[in-house]
């Protein structure tokens, strides 16, 4: 495993978002396009959790984002952050606060 200095890791900023709504990609079966609060922010992050959630499921959750990676253009779209998951063993499980917290907090 490589590898990064604290300085490196002091640079991402990761975030609560709560998700606002949920779709999935036309013409894809992993990917899915999610709107996310973050804070005062609303952010459009393209994830590839639609194997395991439905978008019905995914309303109204509160996740940890990254929130200071730079935009990155898939399938046509722009997503403007990245969801945090685990490999599990029925595909990707979302990591989540354990208690009820807003949207944009600082994780730490």
């Amino acid at each position: 495993m490589e590898q990064i200095s604290y300085n490196d890791f002091a640079k991402i900023e990761l975030r609560t978002a709560k998700v606002i709504s949920a779709e999935k990609l036309e013409g894809s079966t992993k990917l899915l396009v999610l709107k996310v609060e973050i804070g005062n922010e609303e952010r459009t992050i393209l994830a590839g959790i639609a194997e395991k959630y439905d978008t019905e499921e995914l309303v109204g959750k509160t996740v940890i984002v990254v929130a200071n990676l730079a935009p990155k253009e898939i399938k046509g779209m722009q997503s403007q952050g990245m969801l945090l998951a685990v490999d599990g063993e029925d595909g990707p499980v979302l990591l989540v606060p354990e208690e009820d917290v807003p949207s944009g907090v600082v994780v730490r």
